[in-house]
């Protein structure tokens, strides 16, 4: 079940996606050329023009070549984002798992710069207003104080959606674009000859010739960070919608850039002080909406930013990267989540961001290195994709894939000497990158020690269980989740769970089994009854389907009934007669590492944290969606004595006589 996301280009879908696509690098005018100038040292018309040639080859080379004509033909079903395309890929290499891992935890790590980044700048702006100089002054309490609360403000929102507010997001990002193309235009006029800077010439020359050429770099990718937005959104809007849009964003984009370059050259000043080349080519009487409305963008930046982070974690849940955590569904609109560890995490992130850097320039120092990277990772997937998968010839892959990988490598080594500005993100992008390592790593090293047995040589000792009434009944119905992939196999331990100390007699054994696809919204299942007393259920489920194991059961347990393939209310005559239906218990086995295991020092680490980590994480019973009132978890060692068939007679003779 997945919508139709070929989405033909209506201008309510080209609309849409300026709300939710493009506010990240729809915002980057507010501090990217200020910051290059910064950076750059004195103004000079090399320095200028030089600038605002980087800045426009990088929005053609990275973002439009890479991401919106090659990048978004990676449509998995209508899904984008490094785990879509990791999904598309990662049978052609095990060690893909990498660069899938690193992207995702580098692109999360962006959304604790990013809402910071784009509020302050707004805020800031304010200081261009005549008689608030000296009130709004970048880095005193006032301005820290503002910031604080829009971002509370919008991370608290995050609970109740974004349904109310989300159609307004498109017509005001129309209204920034606008503002950007007005704004430059004016510009342009005054000084016609800043056109020029558009060759690569002068940003050849400044990359040259200028004493921190190379080093610029830095600041020129501030105008580009939003790009690996294009392709993780790429479900919300469509790849056409994306396409056609973004056409109208590049060109609002570069005559701002180019009316800010204008407008420093025709000041004939050799330094900028503390004036924003944005803000100074607002005119004054229209200087307070600019200012609100740049506001308004940032907020729509940051949501979509935000909104992304939690769709990126649903989906590295789904496939096994990260603890399940709870996530709920806030509104009825698709693909609109809130994982609420995640939000209380990034806005903590957010706080010591503006609390640590105060200004938006110091904050632009330590930005665009999580995001090489991420663009880095992005490459190498794509590589395998257009090799694999759209099998195009080498001979067209690998200039396309040096191309990207010398223009990314060199924005990296740029935004290394960051790398000291930034030791606080450096820590948090470890820990996201940890985590996934080893979530990751710790299911394989379990699914090593998983021992699976051949259903049918014990079907007829669970039903000579359920029906010995010499036992207590456990449940009337007991259902366990199975990895095994076989119809006839389940694991040792679910029958060591069973058969062994406790008993655990039932009138129905259910095996539950959930296979993740590679498609985002796959939702099928499968019936089979290997006895009138065990029955497996199998749920192929896309990535980015919830795994809501207790409601799809229900569901398919109503159905069963209502093909008369099951009567839940048939064995006493009291429920019978009062139509009440008959209990349900789920068992989760919860496994521990006991003194007796051996593992390596790198697999006991990683087991060692893997466990810490889902002491931390809410209950696997609630991630699953089961009721905690029907559910029970049994703590088993990671390595459980077998259970051979002679055991399990053993102990059903124990329990029979």
């Amino acid at each position: 079940m997945h919508p139709n996301h070929s989405k033909k280009i209506t201008t309510a879908g080209l609309l849409i996606t300026l709300g939710i696509i493009f506010g990240d690098i729809g915002t980057s005018p507010l501090y990217t050329f200020q910051t290059i100038l910064t950076e750059g040292g004195g103004v000079t018309q090399e320095l200028v023009l030089g600038a605002i040639s980087c800045v426009f080859w990088t929005l053609t080379l990275q973002t439009t070549f890479k991401y919106v004509f090659i990048t978004l033909q990676a449509d998995n079903k209508g899904e984008g984002g490094v785990f879509s395309l990791y999904a598309l890929v990662r049978r052609y290499g095990k060690k893909l798992v990498y660069p899938a891992i690193i992207g995702a935890g580098t692109l999360l790590a962006d959304g604790i710069i990013t809402p910071p980044i784009s509020v302050t700048s707004a805020i800031e702006g304010l200081n261009s207003v005549k008689g608030m100089e000296h009130v709004i002054v970048p880095g005193n309490n006032l301005v820290i104080e503002i910031v604080l609360v829009i971002l509370l403000l919008l991370f608290v929102f995050q609970r109740f959606g974004t349904k109310i507010v989300g159609g307004s997001f498109g017509p005001i990002m129309l209204i920034w674009f606008s503002m950007l193309a007005v704004l430059g235009l004016h510009q342009i006029f005054q000084y016609p000859l800043v056109l020029k800077a558009l060759s690569p010439h002068y940003g050849l020359e400044l990359l040259i010739r200028h004493p921190k050429g190379f080093w610029l770099l830095g600041a020129v990718f501030l105008c580009t960070t939003g790009a690996e937005a294009l392709y993780s959104d790429l479900g919300h809007c469509g790849r056409k919608n994306i396409q056609v849009s973004w056409i109208f964003v590049k060109i609002t984009l570069v005559l701002n850039y180019l009316g800010q370059g204008a407008w420093v050259l025709l000041q004939h000043t050799s330094t900028l002080g503390n004036v924003n080349p944005f803000f100074a080519i607002v005119p004054h009487w229209f200087l307070v909406p600019s200012v609100f409305i740049a506001m308004a963008a940032s907020i729509i930046a940051s949501q979509a930013l935000i909104s992304g982070s939690f769709t990126l974690i649903n989906e590295a849940i789904s496939l096994n990267f990260w603890p399940k955590v709870t996530v709920k569904f806030p509104t009825d609109i698709r693909g609109q989540i809130y994982i609420p560890s995640i939000n209380w995490i990034l806005c903590t992130g957010c706080f010591l961001v503006v609390l640590y850097f105060k200004t938006s320039e110091s904050m632009t120092a330590a930005y665009g290195f999580s995001i090489t990277i991420a663009m880095l990772m992005t490459t190498i997937l794509m590589y395998y994709f257009l090799r694999y998968v759209k099998h195009y010839p080498l001979w067209a892959v690998i200039p396309i894939l040096v191309v990207f990988i010398s223009v990314e490598s060199a924005f990296f080594v740029a935004n290394a000497v960051k790398i000291v500005k930034r030791l606080f993100f450096l820590v948090f992008e470890v820990g996201l990158i940890f985590t996934m390592y080893v979530w990751y790593h710790a299911r394989k090293i379990n699914n090593r020690f998983l021992n699976f047995i051949d259903l049918d040589e014990h079907v007829p000792l669970l039903e000579n269980l359920s029906r010995d009434n010499s036992v207590p009944k456990f449940a009337t119905h007991l259902i366990y989740l199975t990895k095994a992939n076989r119809p006839k196999q389940v694991e040792e331990k679910i029958l060591y769970s069973i058969f062994s100390h406790n008993p655990k007699r039932a009138d129905m054994y259910w095996f539950v089994h959930i296979e993740r696809t590679d498609e985002p919204y796959t939702m099928e299942y499968g019936v089979e009854e290997l006895s009138d007393k065990v029955v497996r259920i199998e749920f192929r489920l896309g990535f980015r389907v919830q795994q809501r194991v207790g409601l799809m059961f229900r569901k398919v347990v109503m159905e069963m009934i209502c093909n008369k393939e099951l009567d839940v209310a048939h064995r006493y005559p009291t429920l019978k007669k009062h139509n009440i239906a008959e209990d349900f218990r789920y068992v989760i086995l919860e496994k521990f590492l006991s003194y007796d295991n051996e593992f390596s020092v790198r697999e006991g680490f990683i087991l060692n944290a893997y466990f810490s980590m889902k002491k931390l994480a809410l209950a696997e019973e609630k991630a699953f969606g089961l009721d905690s009132s029907e559910t029970i978890v049994e703590k088993l060692p990671l390595l459980v004595a077998p259970v051979t068939k002679i055991n399990l007679q053993r102990a059903y003779y124990r329990i029979h006589h």
